[in-house]
Protein backbone atom coordinates (compact mmCIF):
# COMPACT_ATOMS: atom_id res chain seq x y z
CA UNK A 1 0.00 0.00 0.00
CA UNK A 2 1.59 3.18 -1.45
CA UNK A 3 0.95 6.50 0.46
CA UNK A 4 0.64 10.22 -0.68
CA UNK A 5 1.83 12.95 1.27
CA UNK A 6 0.20 16.61 -0.21
CA UNK A 7 3.20 19.25 0.38
CA UNK A 8 1.73 21.80 -2.89
CA UNK A 9 0.26 24.44 -0.34
CA UNK A 10 1.84 28.09 -0.08
CA UNK A 11 1.07 28.75 3.36
CA UNK A 12 0.19 32.47 3.33
CA UNK A 13 -0.77 32.65 6.50
CA UNK A 14 2.53 31.25 7.80
CA UNK A 15 4.37 34.51 6.41
CA UNK A 16 7.04 35.33 6.36
CA UNK A 17 8.44 31.65 7.57
CA UNK A 18 6.54 31.10 4.16
CA UNK A 19 8.48 33.53 2.14
CA UNK A 20 11.41 31.40 1.25
CA UNK A 21 10.65 28.07 2.57
CA UNK A 22 7.60 25.79 1.36
CA UNK A 23 5.23 25.10 4.50
CA UNK A 24 6.23 21.42 5.02
CA UNK A 25 9.92 22.54 5.55
CA UNK A 26 8.69 24.85 7.81
CA UNK A 27 10.18 23.30 11.69
CA UNK A 28 8.17 22.37 15.06
CA UNK A 29 11.01 21.36 17.62
CA UNK A 30 13.81 21.95 15.27
CA UNK A 31 12.09 19.34 12.54
CA UNK A 32 9.94 19.86 9.75
CA UNK A 33 6.67 18.97 9.80
CA UNK A 34 6.57 16.67 6.37
CA UNK A 35 9.57 14.94 8.43
CA UNK A 36 7.28 13.75 11.01
CA UNK A 37 4.60 12.37 8.52
CA UNK A 38 7.80 10.77 6.59
CA UNK A 39 8.75 8.85 10.04
CA UNK A 40 5.32 7.99 11.14
CA UNK A 41 4.31 6.77 7.64
CA UNK A 42 7.85 4.23 7.87
CA UNK A 43 7.26 3.42 11.59
CA UNK A 44 3.47 2.04 10.14
CA UNK A 45 5.51 0.03 7.23
CA UNK A 46 4.88 2.14 4.56
CA UNK A 47 7.88 1.98 2.24
CA UNK A 48 6.22 3.67 -1.11
CA UNK A 49 5.89 7.23 -0.80
CA UNK A 50 4.45 10.18 -3.03
CA UNK A 51 4.85 13.62 -2.50
CA UNK A 52 3.42 16.70 -4.54
CA UNK A 53 4.84 19.69 -4.62
CA UNK A 54 4.46 23.19 -6.50
CA UNK A 55 5.59 27.06 -3.98
CA UNK A 56 9.57 26.46 -3.70
CA UNK A 57 9.01 22.43 -4.30
CA UNK A 58 12.39 21.73 -5.15
CA UNK A 59 13.47 22.62 -1.63
CA UNK A 60 11.22 19.32 -0.68
CA UNK A 61 12.82 17.23 -2.85
CA UNK A 62 16.59 18.47 -1.79
CA UNK A 63 16.06 18.08 2.07
CA UNK A 64 14.30 14.45 2.02
CA UNK A 65 16.22 13.01 -1.53
CA UNK A 66 14.87 10.02 -2.20
CA UNK A 67 13.61 8.47 1.25
CA UNK A 68 16.60 6.32 1.64
CA UNK A 69 17.77 7.69 5.51
CA UNK A 70 14.03 7.09 6.40
CA UNK A 71 13.38 3.45 5.33
CA UNK A 72 11.35 4.42 2.31
CA UNK A 73 11.00 5.18 -1.26
CA UNK A 74 9.64 8.84 -1.99
CA UNK A 75 8.79 9.82 -5.39
CA UNK A 76 7.93 13.57 -6.51
CA UNK A 77 5.02 14.82 -8.30
CA UNK A 78 5.82 18.63 -9.20
CA UNK A 79 3.05 20.71 -10.02
CA UNK A 80 4.49 24.35 -10.71
CA UNK A 81 1.33 25.71 -10.13
CA UNK A 82 -0.63 24.33 -7.81
CA UNK A 83 -3.58 22.05 -8.80
CA UNK A 84 -5.81 21.75 -5.47
CA UNK A 85 -6.23 18.34 -3.74
CA UNK A 86 -8.45 16.82 -6.55
CA UNK A 87 -5.97 18.13 -8.71
CA UNK A 88 -2.79 17.39 -7.25
CA UNK A 89 -4.38 13.50 -6.23
CA UNK A 90 -4.76 13.45 -9.89
CA UNK A 91 -2.33 13.68 -11.34
CA UNK A 92 0.00 11.96 -9.44
CA UNK A 93 -2.17 8.67 -10.13
CA UNK A 94 0.32 7.06 -11.95
CA UNK A 95 2.86 6.95 -9.22
CA UNK A 96 0.34 5.66 -6.58
CA UNK A 97 -1.42 2.77 -8.92
CA UNK A 98 -4.85 1.09 -9.05
CA UNK A 99 -4.86 -0.12 -5.44
CA UNK A 100 -6.34 2.27 -2.37
CA UNK A 101 -3.79 4.64 -1.05
CA UNK A 102 -3.51 6.54 1.84
CA UNK A 103 -3.09 10.27 1.73
CA UNK A 104 -2.14 12.79 4.34
CA UNK A 105 -1.90 16.58 4.25
CA UNK A 106 1.51 17.61 4.92
CA UNK A 107 0.38 20.39 6.75
CA UNK A 108 -0.82 18.36 10.00
CA UNK A 109 0.69 17.79 12.90
CA UNK A 110 -0.67 14.30 14.97
CA UNK A 111 0.39 10.85 16.73
CA UNK A 112 -2.43 8.75 14.25
CA UNK A 113 -1.19 5.75 13.92
CA UNK A 114 -1.03 4.91 10.28
CA UNK A 115 -0.45 1.14 10.41
CA UNK A 116 -4.52 1.31 11.16
CA UNK A 117 -5.00 1.92 7.71
CA UNK A 118 -2.73 -0.89 6.48
CA UNK A 119 -5.85 -3.22 5.58
CA UNK A 120 -8.07 -3.64 2.79
CA UNK A 121 -10.53 -1.49 1.27
CA UNK A 122 -13.36 -1.58 -1.17
CA UNK A 123 -14.77 1.41 -0.73
CA UNK A 124 -14.27 5.19 -2.49
CA UNK A 125 -13.13 6.64 0.80
CA UNK A 126 -12.62 6.00 3.74
CA UNK A 127 -11.78 9.22 6.03
CA UNK A 128 -10.54 9.64 9.14
CA UNK A 129 -12.31 12.46 11.16
CA UNK A 130 -11.66 14.66 14.50
CA UNK A 131 -13.30 16.50 17.25
CA UNK A 132 -14.26 20.20 15.60
CA UNK A 133 -11.37 22.50 16.35
CA UNK A 134 -12.06 26.03 17.84
CA UNK A 135 -11.36 27.60 14.23
CA UNK A 136 -13.26 25.36 12.58
CA UNK A 137 -16.68 24.76 14.87
CA UNK A 138 -19.38 24.16 12.29
CA UNK A 139 -17.37 20.57 11.20
CA UNK A 140 -17.41 19.10 7.86
CA UNK A 141 -19.02 15.67 7.74
CA UNK A 142 -21.05 13.00 9.82
CA UNK A 143 -20.49 10.03 11.04
CA UNK A 144 -23.23 7.02 11.71
CA UNK A 145 -22.73 3.05 11.70
CA UNK A 146 -19.31 3.66 10.32
CA UNK A 147 -20.22 5.57 7.12
CA UNK A 148 -19.46 9.57 6.74
CA UNK A 149 -22.19 11.54 5.08
CA UNK A 150 -22.59 15.71 4.11
CA UNK A 151 -23.60 17.16 7.92
CA UNK A 152 -26.58 18.53 8.11
CA UNK A 153 -27.71 21.29 10.37
CA UNK A 154 -29.31 18.43 12.65
CA UNK A 155 -26.31 15.92 12.59
CA UNK A 156 -23.14 16.08 15.06
CA UNK A 157 -20.56 16.77 13.17
CA UNK A 158 -16.60 16.15 13.04
CA UNK A 159 -13.68 17.89 11.13
CA UNK A 160 -12.01 15.76 8.37
CA UNK A 161 -8.70 15.42 9.41
CA UNK A 162 -6.58 15.26 6.19
CA UNK A 163 -5.67 11.43 6.64
CA UNK A 164 -7.62 9.22 4.03
CA UNK A 165 -7.39 6.48 2.33
CA UNK A 166 -8.57 7.47 -1.52
CA UNK A 167 -9.23 4.58 -3.91
CA UNK A 168 -8.61 5.40 -7.51
CA UNK A 169 -11.75 4.93 -8.31
CA UNK A 170 -12.71 8.09 -7.24
CA UNK A 171 -11.30 9.96 -9.81
CA UNK A 172 -12.89 8.26 -12.15
CA UNK A 173 -14.29 10.73 -15.03
CA UNK A 174 -11.96 13.60 -13.78
CA UNK A 175 -9.67 15.41 -16.46
CA UNK A 176 -6.17 16.75 -15.80
CA UNK A 177 -6.33 20.75 -14.04
CA UNK A 178 -6.95 22.32 -10.79
CA UNK A 179 -9.81 20.79 -9.22
CA UNK A 180 -11.04 20.22 -5.26
CA UNK A 181 -11.90 16.83 -3.53
CA UNK A 182 -14.65 17.33 -1.33
CA UNK A 183 -17.08 17.30 -4.05
CA UNK A 184 -15.97 14.13 -5.23
CA UNK A 185 -16.10 12.78 -1.34
CA UNK A 186 -19.79 14.20 -1.50
CA UNK A 187 -20.83 12.65 -4.62
CA UNK A 188 -19.26 9.20 -3.34
CA UNK A 189 -21.13 9.46 0.19
CA UNK A 190 -24.51 10.05 -1.79
CA UNK A 191 -23.92 6.75 -2.68
CA UNK A 192 -22.60 5.52 0.54
CA UNK A 193 -19.15 4.60 -0.87
CA UNK A 194 -17.52 6.35 2.30
CA UNK A 195 -16.19 5.15 5.38
CA UNK A 196 -14.85 6.61 8.20
CA UNK A 197 -13.24 6.52 11.78
CA UNK A 198 -13.59 9.32 14.77
CA UNK A 199 -9.47 9.88 16.05
CA UNK A 200 -9.26 11.57 19.55
CA UNK A 201 -5.78 11.83 19.66
CA UNK A 202 -3.27 14.66 19.17
CA UNK A 203 -4.28 16.94 15.60
CA UNK A 204 -3.14 19.97 14.55
CA UNK A 205 -4.52 21.73 11.85
CA UNK A 206 -1.25 23.81 11.64
CA UNK A 207 -2.48 26.57 9.23
CA UNK A 208 -1.26 29.79 11.49
CA UNK A 209 1.62 31.04 13.99
CA UNK A 210 -0.53 30.71 16.94
CA UNK A 211 -1.31 26.57 16.03
CA UNK A 212 2.23 26.02 15.16
CA UNK A 213 3.34 27.31 18.83
CA UNK A 214 0.72 24.83 19.99
CA UNK A 215 2.43 22.06 17.81
CA UNK A 216 6.14 23.35 19.38
CA UNK A 217 4.17 22.98 22.97
CA UNK A 218 2.92 19.58 22.43
CA UNK A 219 6.73 18.11 21.53
CA UNK A 220 8.09 20.34 24.13
CA UNK A 221 5.77 18.61 26.72
CA UNK A 222 7.11 15.20 25.03
CA UNK A 223 11.02 15.68 26.21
Amino acid sequence: MKAMILAAGKGERLRPLTLHTPKPLVRAAGVPLIEYHVRALARAGFSELVINHAWLGQQIEDYLGDGERYGVHIRYSAEGEPLETGGGIFKALPLLGEEPFVVVNGDIFTDYDFSALRRPFSEKAHLVLVNNPAHHPAGDFSLADGRVADATVDDASLTYSGIAVLSPALFAGSQPGAFKLAPLLRAAMAGSQVTGEHFTGRWVDVGTHERLAEVESLLQGER
